[in-house]
């Protein structure tokens, strides 16, 4: 298993979606002293109705990276790409649906020493997961519908989290969408490890008091 990230303490990952360099770049800017990992999201506006990073983007030297491909054969965008992005991002996560063969992917992983990672969208059953979660490091499951900043929460989303939980206390379970203030405690106590926070922060004017906030009613939560 490889779900050791290099920032333990960092349960909270700013995510970033950008429609050019100009947009990444200030994005960048505007995270830096925030947190030492983001996560990129990374759609080809057709496995989700939005397109983000999908240009030859550069990455700040500032931060490390893990990265959600919302996107079809992420397979082919991982060989095409790890050379120029392999050393910063520190694990790819890949959606279920996009997968035909789940045994295969996890291998092409290993191989490349990289962590496994699963996303489920909303629609997205765990049964699909089910007899690989031993295999597993990582499931993201998306409490929105994916591909925009600011969608529709849908806590009823996180009885996944608790049901993975139940099948298997190794895996690492992340939760993507909605994750503000208000909804990031129920999903500490559903038994999240690990957050992704996007229009909460992106949209803030004072991003670093906005991530404080999180880290402390995950903190809150965890030790109530």
């Amino acid at each position: 298993m490889k779900n050791a990230l290099k920032h333990p303490t960092q349960r909270i990952f700013p995510s970033v979606m950008a429609q050019n360099q100009e947009n990444l770049d200030f994005l960048f800017k505007k995270l830096s002293g925030v947190a030492k990992m983001l996560h990129l999201d990374i759609a080809d506006g057709k496995a989700v109705p939005n397109t983000s990073l999908w240009f030859p983007f550069k990455l700040s030297k500032k931060f490390s990276y893990n990265a959600h491909l919302m996107i079809q054969k992420p397979e082919r965008w991982i060989e095409k790409n790890e050379k120029k992005y392999g050393k910063q991002i520190e694990f790819y996560i890949v959606q279920r649906e996009e997968i035909d063969d789940p045994r295969e992917y996890i291998q092409f992983c290993r191989k490349k020493k990289k962590a496994v990672a699963f996303a489920l969208k909303p629609e997205t059953p765990i049964a699909t997961l089910k007899p690989f979660l031993p295999e597993i490091d990582y499931v993201l499951i998306l409490t929105v519908h994916p591909g925009f900043y600011g969608a529709e929460y849908l806590p009823e989303q996180l009885q996944k989290v608790r049901e993975l939980k139940r099948l298997n206390q190794k895996v690492k379970i992340i939760v993507d969408g909605g994750m503000n203030p208000e909804n990031i405690g129920d999903a500490t106590r559903a038994g999240t490890d690990y957050f992704i926070s996007g229009s909460y922060l992106s949209k803030s004017d004072e991003p670093k008091k906005a991530y404080k906030k999180l880290v402390e009613v995950v903190k809150g939560v965890s030790e109530s």
